[in-house]
């Protein structure tokens, strides 16, 4: 069975050519927010790509949240994007 960390690497790598990609759950860390929902996840992403870096970064952003539509919409509360 595939994990949703898993399918959101599958469809960075398949959309943006990547020379390094980390994906972390940080959703322990809001447990006692006020609008924690435990079905939803707060994730940082680190990605290594030559092609977001020739981007402005809000365009980067842009390409990544694209990509992650349906997974945004249903299951990420919150994405942090670090691009190298």
């Amino acid at each position: 069975m595939t994990t949703l960390l898993e399918k959101i690497k599958t469809k960075i790598n398949n959309k943006i050519k990547t020379e390094q990609l980390l994906i972390i759950d940080n959703s322990n860390l809001h447990k006692k927010h006020k609008s924690f929902d435990s079905n939803k996840f707060h994730f940082k992403i680190i990605i290594k790509s030559k092609k977001l870096r020739n981007m402005k970064k809000i365009d980067a952003h842009k390409t990544i949240f694209s990509v992650l539509s349906d997974e945004i919409k249903s299951k990420i509360h919150a994405l942090e994007i670090i691009i190298k």
